[in-house]
């Protein structure tokens, strides 16, 4: 009986480990935001359109040493993309930043100040930049934490509010998705 437990785990561990193998590294955001290649889709992605998104993300790990996965997400939409045949130029992304994420912009000296450790997020934060992703703090939650320019990353860019630069990216086009 105990040989048959192990062969169970064993095979829902190795089941595990492949699925993770099969996930495909970014051609924009090299280091995150691994995705998965999806056989025979019903919608087809349309290569040849121009997609611009705003994600809105005011959550934040619980664990202060764990990246925001919402902030991923942008990583991923990027990459999944580009890994489907469309080129960076055809990829807008905007992040709002407001709420408990607010946190996650905190350049390394601050962050270590408060919790201890780097912030997880900065590396990603500057390769999401590097590939034209706008960063964005709710000048709002900025004021109430008493953070400025000199606390966070260089990569991120202060708005009146997360509302102001939700509504003036969606007045550009750009599509919303709340995290």
């Amino acid at each position: 009986m105990k040989k048959i437990n192990v062969l169970v785990l064993f095979l829902m561990f190795s089941n595990f480990i492949s699925s993770q193998s099969n996930r495909e590294p970014g051609k924009i955001i090299k280091n995150f935001g691994e995705t998965f290649h999806v056989e025979n889709v019903d919608i087809k992605t349309d290569t040849t359109a121009q997609l611009k998104v705003i994600f809105d993300v005011s959550k934040s790990s619980e664990k202060v040493d764990i990246i925001n996965k919402n902030i991923v997400t942008a990583a991923r939409f990027l990459n999944m993309h580009a890994n489907e045949g469309m080129k960076p130029h055809q990829l807008k992304v905007a992040i709002t930043i407001h709420g408990s994420a607010w946190k996650d912009v905190l350049n390394d000296e601050a962050y270590m100040e408060k919790y201890g450790v780097k912030n997880p997020n900065s590396k990603l934060i500057k390769e999401l930049n590097n590939a034209g992703v706008d960063v964005i703090i709710c000048g709002q939650t900025s004021m109430y934490r008493k953070i400025d320019k000199m606390l966070v990353l260089p990569e991120v860019k202060f708005a009146l509010s997360a509302m102001t630069a939700l509504l003036q990216y969606q007045n550009k086009g750009y599509k919303f998705i709340k995290f």
